[in-house]
């Protein structure tokens, strides 16, 4: 009897580790618009940050073929 208390126990956590780490949360999306201000092809994305930055955007990179400058916020 006492040990099917332990089984039932450990059975108990392991469930809910499992439950723990596969439930993760919820995170808010990133938007992407292309900057208006950035001048020619975009190789650094730390300059691209900082126009953006000037534009209102939390942060910015360099992304495509194109080489744009993508402002980045929460949406």
């Amino acid at each position: 009897m006492e040990s099917s208390h332990k089984l039932f126990s450990a059975v108990a956590i392991l469930l809910l580790l499992v439950v723990a780490t596969e439930v993760a949360p919820a995170q808010a999306r990133e938007c992407e618009v292309e900057s208006e201000r950035f001048n020619g092809l975009c190789f650094v994305s730390a300059n691209c940050a900082g126009v953006c930055g000037a534009e209102g955007f939390t942060g910015g990179k360099c992304s495509g073929l194109k080489r744009s400058c993508m402002c980045t916020k929460q949406c």
